[in-house]
């Protein structure tokens, strides 16, 4: 079109057609020099101000966005691992990921193109004047003053006619790289916002009327475009109309509905025995929300918790072999409008505050950058983090915090909360439905184990043990052989768990080992030889009794070395004897609930193991006073 153009004005006289004409009348108005301002002043509005101002937002969006990749998908791999979602909305996520990246890089590219047509439609202008000031004087011989007015009008008007691709391809990269806050697609968002005001449509069909009015312009299609839209926004606002009366009088309606039936009174409703009875139950786990978090549970205002915890349910059984029971969700007034409670058969075990609006960015431990929000502590495993605005959550990423919405925030919880509770919720029922799944591949083995040789309260009692120190019960056939091969030999159900422990060493390595190699602190010789010392037994089985130097000994070591693990991403572990794993176990997680004690029984062979401290048996002021 603009060699066309060019050709047109440079052989034609300077005439190129009504359009362009009208164009550059329009801005000269019968003086070139003040077109010729006018011109400039458009020209560089459009180039400095819409183009170069979209290629810089395409620019740093494409920037932040591939920055970010790294860190988001850190945060996919994270939410996958702790089973919050599953394979296969992870996929989606990482494809979701790499769309984004691609679409913000090729707008980037995209920008660099509708600068270069601006530039270019500047170039051209300048070409068109001077070369059609040199065939006008030059080539046809005509007035200097002339060929000015002439090639200057048209070179105006073409220029003006070649700007407007560019301001309008710009200024859609604008609003399509622009609009970061919205969900939706672009052609929603555009047909939605065009929906909601009428009033604009029909002043663009108003404006497009009154443009038809002007000399040289297309009038039929101004008219029709004029009047289509002028229509077609009267029509909008007549049905948006329509639709707020009908929820006006729905609403009037409703509330004009008397109750058919009056619903009881609390004291007559309790006068039937029975119905007191409903008030002794508990349930097994309860999540009480306050107000703000309702939409969040509800489904019909898009709550998501509710699917987050079926996937959360299916992974945990398939990682540790236990199916734990519904969970109660339900309001309450006694908690504040942003907290939410966890009970396990009825008393609290945990509590958190979220705010919905915001996202939660965790700490790293040397971030690149500081982010404005409000501190907090994350209340699953108490990480130092900070609520932010949304606007603030790709640069957080970038700064090398991992942000996580509100949602996933309540569901860590819960899930870590479920995890440490796992054990009490195990009870006689669920121990009788897990012997009778496996009695539809293994009817031999249970046949012969349960309950002659190990009764349901043992083999409940056993199975809560493995679920207390986080051993998963999956592999139920080599649990039931183990138990029922030490069970005969008359050994009492803590060490029957201890030799079912050792049976189940690969799946105890593959939980607690991490790329082959397990991090650990050793007891001395010494130590271990004074713990089994301090062995005693009573008509209730054995109990470890060891003396208050010994322990505090132990404890104040085991402070020094807990903070080892701090940059280590492993769960802490104490690696003893099978003899004292046991009764070592119960004593120090009274002290450090996280920390696990395993035996060299229980690791497998191929294992590397590295030991990060030892416990000995001096104290630590005599250790530092050697050390001096």
């Amino acid at each position: 079109m603009n060699v066309s153009s060019t050709r047109l004005i440079l052989g034609n006289g300077g005439y190129a057609g009504e359009v362009i004409n009208s164009f550059g009348e329009l801005i000269t108005g019968g003086n070139i020099v003040i077109g010729f301002v006018i011109f400039i002043i458009i020209v560089l509005v459009q180039f400095i101000v819409i183009t170069k101002g979209a290629e810089r937002v395409s620019e740093v969006a494409a920037r932040f966005t591939l920055d970010a990749m790294p860190g988001k998908q850190m945060a996919i791999d994270a939410d996958l691992s702790s089973g919050l979602i599953d394979e296969q909305e992870a996929r989606t996520r990482r494809a979701k990921i790499q769309k984004e990246a691609d679409f913000y890089g090729a707008m980037d590219g995209a920008t660099k193109i509708v600068k270069g047509d601006a530039i270019m439609s500047i170039i051209i202008t300048l070409i068109n004047f001077v070369g059609g000031v040199l065939v006008g004087i030059v080539m046809n011989g005509g007035a200097f003053g002339d060929v000015l007015q002439t090639y200057t009008i048209a070179t105006i008007g073409d220029g003006l006619v070649s700007q407007l691709p560019s301001l309008l391809i710009s200024t859609a990269t604008g609003m399509i790289v622009t609009r970061s806050v919205s969900e939706g697609s672009l052609n929603a968002d555009v047909l939605g916002q065009f929906k909601a005001q009428p009033r604009a449509i029909m002043a663009t069909g108003i404006i497009l009327l009154i443009l038809a009015i002007i000399p040289n312009t297309p009038t039929i299609p101004l008219i029709i475009g004029g009047l289509l839209l002028t229509i077609g926004g009267r029509v909008i606002s007549g049905r948006l109309e329509a639709e707020k009366a009908a929820e006006v009088a729905a609403i009037q309606e409703e509330a004009a509905v008397p109750d058919e039936i009056a619903a009881p009174s609390e004291s007559d409703y309790y006068k039937d025995i029975n119905n007191v009875y409903s008030l002794l139950a508990v349930e097994p786990v309860e999540m009480e929300f306050g107000y703000s978090l309702i939409p969040m549970v509800d489904e019909n205002h898009g709550g998501k918790l509710i699917n987050r915890i079926v996937i959360f349910r299916r992974q945990y059984a398939q990682d540790m072999g236990f199916v734990f029971p519904s969970i109660r969700l339900h309001d309450s007034s006694a908690l504040g409008t942003n907290q939410y409670c966890i009970r396990i058969k009825g008393e609290e075990v945990a509590r958190g505050e979220i705010l919905v609006d915001y996202y939660l960015a965790l700490e790293p431990p040397n971030p690149l950058g500081e982010i404005d929000g409000i501190e907090t502590i994350e209340p699953a495993y108490g990480i130092p983090s900070r609520w932010i605005l949304p606007e603030n959550k790709e640069m957080a990423e970038i700064y090398g915090y991992n942000v996580i919405d509100p949602l996933s925030v309540m569901l860590t919880h819960l899930a870590e909360t479920v995890k440490k509770h796992a054990y009490e919720l195990l009870n006689r029922a669920e121990t009788i439905r897990l012997v009778e799944n496996l009695k539809q591949s293994s009817p031999e083995l249970v046949e012969e184990a349960v309950p002659e040789v190990i009764t349901y309260a043992n083999l409940e009692k056993l199975l809560r043990n493995l679920l207390q120190e986080g051993v998963p019960i999956k592999d139920l056939g080599t649990i039931l052989e183990a138990a029922v091969d030490a069970a005969t030999q008359g050994r009492d159900i803590d060490m029957v768990t201890e030799h079912v422990r050792s049976a189940l060493a690969r799946t105890i390595t593959r939980r607690f080992c991490e790329d082959g190699q397990l991090r650990v602190i050793t007891l001395d010789a010494e130590v271990e030889k004074r713990v089994i010392s301090s062995l005693t037994r009573n008509e209730q089985g054995v109990y470890l009794a060891m003396g208050p130097d010994l322990m505090q000994n132990i404890i104040s070591q085991m402070t020094e070395h807990m903070k080892k693990f701090s940059d280590l991403a492993q769960t802490p572990v104490i690696l003893v004897s099978q003899v004292i794993r046991g009764y070592f176990s119960k004593m120090i997680t009274q002290f450090y609930p996280n920390v696990y004690v395993l035996s060299f029984n229980e690791i497998t062979n191929n294992v590397q193991i590295q030991a990060l401290g030892n416990i000995t048996a001096e104290p630590a002021m005599e250790r530092k006073a050697v050390g001096t």
